[in-house]
């Protein structure tokens, strides 16, 4: 039993042994590369906003009182000068009637003066040949003068109480024009607030009744630039977005605003761009969030490379002893890179100060740095402006194998160290 036991133990011992060198060993390192196309390069700059009728006017009213009849409704089609809703005009056409009645009594006022006028004038001709004559006397002659005097100005208030209520009948009828409340453009009904039988009142600022959009087959979309990407935004340039009802549908437009007031906000400060837009098929509707991108840069057939080739760095000694002695001491903070590290700073690629940048090609199964410069990029590609890299090399984008295998795997499976 005991020769059992002995052999049984020797062959756990071999196979630890055999499992704990098989983990130690230092597994094949790989490298994954990708080719250099020729092809386009796009650069835009991302950003979101709302989409907008380009005119919207809002319909207010002008006199007080009830909505007693509405002619429209939400999305309804309306021309200039069509009725889409009305007041209760019962008080404005009493203050027609009233006006009226005044404007009658002052006319009528005015021909009793030009009478009590043409009467002074004929007593003061008749009252000038008795005084001739010495019939009368100066006195008697100074009041008829008085008299045809104070008939003039009689006359003359008159005319100003007929202009006057004149002026107060064209009011009451303005006002009851105004209680027929009319579309000022051609357009849609985008938004009512109000109701048959609700009160509104005309004040300094009067309330929106009615929002309309002259065109929605024209739109636009005021987009917030962040302030380190506006210097490149320029006017005609050509936009695309989308919008969450049409995933899967992009739309295109055109920068025709770049405006100069800042808006801040928690110290971001950022600026509208307003891109125009042509909704003839009438998908877009006002309000809906866009996600646009505006083309900034294109370059057409040129050398392009993936942005993994200027982030991948190559895995040195240095790095793997610190990164296999910070995993025995367990230590809880990360190692700090040395300064002037290609690592130091987060730039990818051991991109370098002055533009001057490396990628990574494969001799002999060794990574070897490339110096290179770059110009436009976007998410999936980036210009390459000078190298000697041609059409069709390839660079490297990632690396496999190593110690990196195992700083992934987290230790040895048979548990830590002690």
């Amino acid at each position: 039993m005991k020769k059992y036991l002995i052999i049984l133990a020797v062959i756990l011992a071999i196979a630890g042994i055999a499992g704990y060198g098989f983990y130690k060993r230092t597994p094949e390192v790989s490298y994954k590369t990708a080719k250099i196309e020729r092809g386009m390069v796009v650069s835009t700059v991302a950003a979101t906003g709302n989409l907008s009728a380009v005119t919207t006017v809002q319909v207010g009213t002008q006199v007080s009182g009830t909505i007693q009849k509405l002619y429209v409704d939400f999305n309804s089609k309306v021309k200039k000068g069509q009725a889409i809703a009305e007041i209760d005009p019962s008080l404005f056409n009493a203050s027609v009637e009233q006006a009226q009645g005044n404007v009658l009594n002052s006319e009528a006022n005015l021909q009793k003066s030009r009478v009590t006028l043409a009467d002074a004038e004929r007593t003061l001709a008749r009252n000038k040949k008795l005084l001739a004559d010495g019939i009368i006397s100066q006195a008697d002659y100074d009041v008829a003068e008085t008299a045809l005097q104070s008939a003039r100005a009689s006359v003359k208030a008159s005319e100003g109480s007929v202009a006057q209520t004149r002026g107060a009948l064209m009011q009451s009828r303005t006002n009851l024009r105004y209680s027929v409340i009319r579309s000022p453009v051609d357009g849609v009904v985008i938004s009512r607030t109000i109701d048959i039988g609700q009160t509104v009142a005309a004040s300094f600022q009067t309330p929106t009744l009615f929002t309309i959009a002259k065109d929605l087959t024209k739109m636009q979309i005021e987009v917030s630039v962040d302030e380190a990407d506006i210097s490149r935004i320029q006017l005609d340039q050509k936009a695309t977005f989308t919008v969450d009802s049409y995933p899967e549908q992009t739309f295109g437009g055109k920068v025709v605003q770049i405006r100069s007031a800042p808006i801040i906000t928690q110290n971001v400060v950022t600026y509208v761009v307003v891109v125009n837009v042509d909704n003839n098929d009438l998908k877009l509707k006002p309000g809906m969030t866009a996600n646009v991108s505006i083309e900034v840069a294109r370059k057409d057939d040129v050398l392009k490379l993936p942005p993994a080739a200027l982030r991948f760095k190559p895995k040195t000694k240095t790095e793997d002893a610190k990164a296999k002695g910070s995993e025995e001491r367990g230590s809880a903070n990360k190692q700090r890179p040395a300064a002037g590290s290609p690592d130091q700073g987060g730039k990818p690629g051991g991109r370098k100060a002055g533009n001057d940048q490396q990628v990574y090609i494969l001799k002999d199964n060794k990574p070897v740095a490339v110096k290179i410069r770059t110009g436009i990029a976007n998410n999936s590609s980036i210009e390459l402006v000078e190298s000697t890299l041609k059409e069709g090399d390839e660079v490297v984008i990632e690396q496999t194998g190593g110690d990196s295998v195992k700083k992934k795997t987290g230790g040895s499976p048979m548990g830590r160290p002690f």
